[in-house]
């Protein structure tokens, strides 16, 4: 009975020790969680504070934000004569185009003048608003208002109706896009500009896919092909 005794005091005490350590290992892991979570948190407050990106790829504030596209425009290398002349062309063609292809929506007699004209309402949307950034980061002015001779385009579209406006659109467009086409060979040949050369690029592929569209129509005429390839330098 004696020995029982002291085995059951042993017992008791060692479980009393077991439940000790367990509670104060509990302690320090509950303490290690809050100092981790506080650490955490203060280490998010001093990146958010500090503007610069979190670990989750944050961006930089405004002010960093137009830094980096002021370093953009400065190392993107020199900009031409004929750099400068390629931004006024650019956004001069959708100061002009624009209207035009939203007169094909109601003054044209065939589905495929007004999907012409769809392309060139996406195609010089686009457009505009990268010539626009990209003339405002080189601090090279463009434009507001269309040339003269494409205000009286314009005017002449205006003054039409049916087959008469989808052959007046044709011609006029067809040749516009094909003499600026030349132009930009010239510019994506000779540009020390890293801008330049991808508005030109992204003029390109909208200048093909619109004289595509035009040609889709059945209305191009030789007279007009051969007008453009009298403006080709010889």
């Amino acid at each position: 009975m004696t020995t029982h005794g002291r085995g059951s005091h042993g017992t008791a005490s060692n479980r009393s020790r077991m439940i000790a350590v367990g509670v104060a290992m509990a302690a320090v892991v509950a303490g290690a969680g809050v100092w981790v979570s506080q650490a955490s948190d203060g280490g998010s407050q001093s990146v958010a504070d500090s503007g610069m990106p979190s670990a989750h790829g944050g961006a930089m504030g405004g002010a960093g934000a137009a830094a980096a596209s002021g370093a953009e425009a400065a190392n993107s290398g020199p900009i031409s004569e004929l750099d400068k002349t390629f931004l006024v062309k650019v956004r001069q063609a959708g100061l002009w185009e624009i209207p035009a292809g939203r007169m094909a929506q109601s003054q044209a007699s065939s589905e495929a003048i007004k999907r012409a004209g769809t392309h060139l309402l996406d195609g010089h949307s686009k457009l505009d608003q990268l010539v626009r950034e990209d003339a405002k980061a080189l601090s090279s002015p463009i434009p507001d208002e269309a040339s003269a001779e494409q205000k009286q385009w314009v005017e002449q579209l205006k003054s039409a109706d049916g087959e008469k406006f989808d052959q007046l659109f044709v011609d006029l467009l067809r040749a516009s896009h094909g003499k600026i086409f030349i132009t930009i060979g010239e510019v994506r040949a000779a540009t020390k500009n890293h801008l330049i050369r991808r508005l030109a690029q992204v003029t390109n592929d909208t200048v093909m896919d619109h004289m595509t569209v035009l040609e889709d129509t059945g209305l191009v005429t030789d007279a007009v092909l051969d007008d453009v390839g009298a403006s080709v330098p010889k």
